[in-house]
């Protein structure tokens, strides 16, 4: 599988840190303190932006992509509908950079994480704070759920990955991972009882998660991985590094496919962020204000 640059989206001020899609439109957070949306079909950005008083370093949509939650550089919580455009929840639970946001669609639950290593656990339907965790692990840098929302995954500042059963949110796994710390992490969407980590260290990992074997390691960069996902229906990886490049990985062996670099279209500054938009496309955020589209080259070219 290889990917070619589709579309460029250029409107920012500051580095991307986030993004989340809704089959219709991008939302992108960045370091400029705005939330913007982006219309794919003009490839420009729509009247919809929301200023913040602080950079914005996650955002998450929730509630099937009815309300939008967004994280700020100073712990900040907000929570926005989109059908009626207007703020309707703001929080300030966490006192240091929301890092993370991730949305648990099939418990009705969404998750915040900070830089001093505290977890929270929301409602979608009353945006009610529901647990709050101090697991003391330093800055958690993402949140993953597996596909059958029975699981849910961090990626911690103190090298650990931890997994947590949903449905009592005890802590059923802590693997020490990556030197420096984990930086990111995806369940495999084919088999849950395997996750990806990667971390500081710049290694792509594969684990048994519940007994912590590691089955596959890669020198994946040549510096920190901030992101993972999986496309192609579970066969593809793609990852995104500080080093300025996005690269495909064979899934099953962590063999390399393709490298996207500024030469072939990709980002001039760090990659800070990935979304899947189907099986076949994806959308990368960076450093150097830009967001890029990349779409798959059919056999057939």
């Amino acid at each position: 599988m290889t990917f070619r640059k589709i579309k460029e989206l250029a409107g920012h001020s500051a580095g991307v840190y986030s993004l989340a899609f809704d089959q219709t439109y991008i939302y992108s957070g960045s370091a400029d303190k705005f939330v913007a949306r982006w219309d794919l079909e003009r490839g420009l950005q729509d009247k919809f932006a929301i200023r913040f008083e602080s950079p914005v370093y996650s955002i998450c949509l929730i509630a099937n992509n009815q309300k939008l939650v967004v994280g700020l550089a100073n712990g900040d919580l907000h929570i926005f509908d989109l059908l009626e455009r207007k703020e309707v929840k703001f929080y300030q639970q966490h006192k240091t950079a929301l890092f993370a946001i991730s949305n648990n669609s099939v418990k009705g639950h969404f998750y915040t994480a900070d830089a001093d290593g505290n977890l929270s656990v929301w409602s979608d339907a009353t945006l009610d704070l529901l647990i709050y965790l101090p697991l003391d692990c330093g800055k958690i840098r993402r949140i993953t759920v597996a596909s059958s929302g029975r699981y849910m995954g961090l990626a911690c500042q103190d090298g650990n990955f931890r997994v947590f059963d949903t449905e009592t949110y005890n802590e059923i796994a802590t693997v020490n991972a990556h030197k420096g710390g984990a930086t990111c992490l995806l369940f495999d969407p084919l088999d849950e009882t395997i996750l990806f980590t990667a971390g500081k260290d710049a290694w792509l990992r594969s684990w048994k998660w519940e007994n912590g074997l590691m089955l596959k390691e890669i020198p994946a960069h040549n510096y920190v991985i901030y992101d993972i996902i999986s496309l192609d229906w579970g066969a593809t990886l793609v990852t995104a590094s500080r080093d300025k490049t996005v690269k495909v990985w064979n899934k099953e062996h962590l063999s390399f496919l393709q490298r996207l670099d500024q030469k072939a279209g990709g980002h001039r500054h760090s990659v800070n962020c990935l979304i899947k938009m189907s099986e076949g496309s994806f959308v990368s955020a960076s450093d150097d204000k830009r967001i890029l589209l990349f779409e798959k080259i059919p056999v057939s070219e």
